[in-house]
């Protein structure tokens, strides 16, 4: 963590404001760089008066729009058909379960967009879903904007407030973050029961027409 601290100084050092933009932008695309050391040492280099605090959020939120962007491009060049064909490679998922979560995003995507963009280890990878949907760039846009500009501001404004102590924040977010994962965790083994219990259905099923 000091090493990305140190870098993180060293880019603002270099560049300003702007070097807070890449840094987010390189945390949407490589999640080891967390927003919540990063946003938050940003608004105590504010309030040491190093930064303007309006160039470090406009360049925080290019950054993680940016970002987002990037990674609806790789959702998109993805695309159904190969997650299809990987779902039907795959032991228990069906290209058919993709289709549904097609569906679902189609009908909850902006929604998903934006609360997405408030939860750590999800903040990046709703993007994915949001290409392979094909989701209206627009939209997408719009919604990626408006979470990543709250999250954005509350840890900024969290780090200008702490001062020195503007390091808890990382605290603070692993927290909640544990709650989160431990949630994301319990609904992917709902997934894999439900998976499970449906491929034991259909090869007892297979056996009584073989009877």
């Amino acid at each position: 963590m000091q090493a990305i601290i140190d870098w993180l100084v060293g880019l603002m050092e270099a560049i300003g404001a702007p070097g807070v933009g890449l840094a987010i932008l390189a945390e949407n695309i490589f999640p080891p760089i967390p927003s919540e050391v990063v946003l938050p040492l940003a608004g105590f280099t504010v309030a040491q008066g190093s930064l303007n605090p309006v160039a470090v959020f406009v360049w925080s939120l290019i950054g993680s729009v940016g970002g987002a962007y990037l990674l609806y491009g790789l959702g998109a060049w993805l695309g159904a058909k190969r997650l299809r064909a990987i779902a039907e490679w795959m032991w228990l998922v069906k290209g058919t379960d993709v289709d549904n979560a097609l569906s679902w995003f189609d009908r909850h995507g902006k929604i998903s967009v934006f609360f997405g963009r408030l939860v750590p280890g999800v903040r990046s990878l709703i993007s994915i879903p949001a290409g392979l949907d094909r989701m209206n760039l627009v939209a997408f846009g719009l919604w990626t904007t408006l979470g990543s500009a709250i999250w954005n501001a509350i840890l900024i404004a969290l780090g200008y407030f702490l001062g020195d102590n503007w390091h808890i924040v990382s605290d603070y977010v692993d927290r909640y973050s544990k709650v989160v994962y431990l949630v994301l965790a319990l609904v992917i083994v709902g997934f894999l029961a439900f998976f499970i219990r449906r491929a034991l259905k259909e090869r007892a099923g297979n056996a009584d027409t073989t009877k």
